[in-house]
């Protein structure tokens, strides 16, 4: 037993109901559910990255091109989707284009080839590459080089700044929002607070946008490209996840900025292709990554970097359709609260 300020004995589990309400307790379960989620999807994204049909071009004599594609093909644990090349030429044009992974380049006259590699998708998909490739030639009493076609930048560690600037922009995005839509209740109350949010959330991703693009870029030097392309693309990122968590505020109150942690950064961070580029992820983090936005904005920022742009149009087009979306949505939900709002009170009393 407890005694209260007025003298009022209280017992332990009154006082525990007045320390912890039945809403925090929620929430806390929410949190623990949370805490365990990021842990099962990033060890389970990371703890044991192997290749898995990685997009592989080979380029060798016309009556050797076809038993070699199906010797690669048919590796034990499928690490290679192989799939013959015309020409080195037209091998090292498909790795600029983002179309394949690597290439081996068969030597004809002698008993070294080449493995083409684009260092600029990242590093560790470039070193698996060269273990399997390693392990094929030996068996076969060869020897390979590597000439890296795209390399990453020497201040770009391992290739990952990209994921590193996409990252930072998705957290911008959902802390302005949650701070937004916190400093005045979770849910909209009108239709225009919530067009002024969405247009405040578009000058600040605006403003993310170029800051993030010119430290990583002028400030830093940790990734080349060009510099108003980052700047669109982050703004597109920053306003996409920001509506992302404006609308899931709208569907489920405070509980929404969960959801958005979930998606964005449960799910989306580890499956980004950033740390382990896709060929490497188990394939359920395989399959979501390119359609959360990190996975669309790691890919894009790297195809600005180093690939001038080649391959983006998939990737703008799922981080646009996020940020419509969940645009839309929040408006949908802010003019169905006002909607309720005004049944509840046009209801009389009992």
């Amino acid at each position: 037993m407890a005694t209260g300020d007025g003298g009022t004995r209280t017992t332990f589990a009154g006082e525990l109901k007045d320390a912890v309400s039945a809403r925090a307790a929620l929430l806390i379960i929410g949190v623990l559910a949370l805490t365990v989620a990021f842990i099962a999807s990033y060890a389970g994204a990371f703890h044991s990255p192997k290749p898995r049909d990685v997009a592989f071009a080979v380029v060798a004599p016309p009556q050797e091109l076809g038993r070699l594609v199906a010797k690669l093909d048919g590796m034990r644990g499928s690490p290679l989707d192989a799939r013959p090349a015309g020409s080195r030429a037209g091998a090292v044009q498909q790795l600029k284009d983002r179309e394949i992974d690597g290439a081996l380049v068969v030597d004809p006259r002698g008993k070294q080839d080449e493995l083409l590699v684009a260092g600029g998708s990242g590093s560790a998909l470039s070193d698996a590459l060269q273990k399997v490739l390693a392990k094929a030639e030996q068996a076969q009493q060869r020897t390979i080089r590597t000439t890296d076609v795209v390399p990453a930048d020497p201040q770009d560690a391992r290739g990952l700044s990209s994921f590193y600037l996409v990252v930072g922009w998705c957290v911008g995005g959902y802390l302005c929002a949650a701070i937004l839509a916190i400093s005045y209740g979770a849910r909209p109350t009108n239709g225009r607070r919530a067009v002024i949010r969405l247009g405040t959330l578009l000058v600040y991703s605006v403003l993310a946008g170029l800051a993030g693009a010119l430290v990583i870029g002028p400030a830093l030097g940790a990734l080349p490209g060009s510099v108003v392309a980052l700047w669109g693309l982050g703004a597109l990122i920053v306003f996409a996840v920001g509506a992302t968590t404006f609308a899931f505020q709208g569907i489920a109150g405070i509980v929404g900025i969960g959801l958005t942690i979930l998606v964005v950064v449960i799910g989306g961070n580890p499956s980004a292709g950033g740390a382990y580029p896709y060929p490497l992820l188990p394939p359920f983090w395989h399959a979501i990554g390119p359609a959360l936005p990190p996975g669309a904005g790691t890919w894009a920022a790297r195809s600005i970097a180093y690939f001038d742009g080649r391959a983006v149009t998939g990737p703008l087009l799922v981080l646009a359709a996020w940020a419509v979306i969940a645009a839309v949505l929040t408006l949908v939900f802010a003019a169905l609260s006002v909607g309720r709002g005004a049944t509840e009170r046009s209801e009389p009393r009992q």
